[in-house]
């Protein structure tokens, strides 16, 4: 495989519709019919066979799709020490409907071990498979901003006093644990890392930010995590980021612009490529990429996972050129806006869907980029 980690390359955001065999496997697991391991070694199965077909659709970053989670986030930081699996009485609220309602809250001071968190060595086949394909892996984690809004959500900040004195105290308990497992992925071989992140998503959002007495502060504390976890990495580790503003069956949470967080997400954050949800109005216009700082890429989300229905080619070649007016071309990129699935529900549309979009995104890129 030619391709190196720094460029974009081909590649879908991270989830996929889950198999039926999954979904049959997991709630047979859950009534105890079936063990652990026989439950990992079907989802083993589907991976290989996602990976081939990501490979064959002519990805070159390929992903679990993700079929090990219930969700795109929580499922990770239930692998840290000192968090635990929760319901908290109320799901998320999107625009149209209610998640599950499960959450993450502190039991004791944050923590890290390699051998304990399922992630490190699932990476292993993803990569394994991968190399077999041709192709290279990529890993998805929620961003570090993602867990320290997970744990001050409501009544789940009211344990965090239990084990911090201080909220210092607590952010740099999240950069350390995060740090660890970045590195952690990278010595079982991952060279690009995806940070996915709402928080950013949910400030954008005016609604949102008339709740807080100070959203500035909210703001420093995402750029704070995010950057001081990804600092002093190994020079041929690549970390990205997938901002959103919510993806459930279908649904959305969130809308607004990026012109309010724009200084800090594209002029500060230090990563090197910004996968951007700019599927539909919500987003806004393309000014506030003018802000996107040094050499740094943006991947323009301009065609949606939340509908089957095939966008008019012409008009994402134009949105392109659009946006060309604040970024350069050869800093522009193209992919779907989110995941298909970023929780096992799934959003409403076929696994034949998907690859039907993944198609148009490619073609679209060999004709603008070549």
């Amino acid at each position: 495989m030619t391709l190196v980690a720094s460029k974009i390359g081909f590649q879908h955001v991270g989830s996929f519709l889950r198999p039926q065999v999954i979904k049959e496997a997991r709630a047979k697991f859950a009534k105890k019919e079936i063990t652990f391991d026989q439950l990992h070694e079907i989802e083993n199965q589907e991976i290989e066979k996602l990976i081939k077909k990501e490979a064959e659709a002519g990805l070159d970053y390929v992903t679990d799709g993700e079929f090990r989670r219930s969700y795109w986030h929580l499922d990770f930081f239930w692998g840290f020490g000192g968090v635990k699996h929760i319901h908290y009485g109320e799901g998320y609220r999107f625009a149209h409907e209610e998640t599950r309602d499960d959450s993450a809250v502190l039991d004791g001071k944050l923590s890290f071990d390699a051998e304990k968190h399922p992630f490190i060595n699932d990476f292993v086949l993803t990569k394994t498979l991968a190399e077999k394909y041709g192709v290279l892996a990529k890993q998805t984690i929620p961003a570090p901003a993602q867990l320290y809004l997970e744990l001050v959500r409501g009544t789940n900040a009211d344990l965090i006093k239990n084990y911090y004195a201080s909220e210092k105290d607590l952010l740099d308990d999240i950069v350390k644990i995060y740090h660890e497992a970045i590195l952690a992925f990278y010595d079982k071989g991952a060279r690009v890392i995806q940070l996915d992140d709402c928080t950013w998503g949910l400030l954008v959002s005016q609604d949102f930010r008339n709740t807080l007495e100070d959203p500035e502060k909210l703001q420093d504390n995402f750029l704070y995590v995010n950057n001081h976890a990804i600092e002093d990495l190994p020079s041929d580790l690549t970390i990205n980021t997938h901002v959103c503003r919510g993806n459930y069956h279908s649904d959305w949470a969130f809308s607004g612009g990026y012109g309010f967080v724009a200084d800090k997400l594209f002029g500060q954050e230090n990563v090197s490529t910004y996968f951007l949800e700019y599927d539909s109005d919500r987003a806004g216009g393309f000014e506030p990429l003018a802000k996107v700082s040094g050499e740094k890429k943006v991947v323009l989300g301009l065609v949606t996972s939340k509908s089957p229905v095939l966008e008019d080619r012409q008009v994402i070649i134009d949105r392109i050129h659009q946006a060309e007016k604040f970024l350069p071309l050869d800093r522009l990129w193209l992919s779907t806006q989110c995941g298909f699935a970023s929780t096992e529900e799934g959003n409403e549309l076929t696994e034949a869907d998907e690859w039907k979009k993944l198609a148009l995104v490619k073609s679209i890129i060999e004709e603008v980029w070549g």
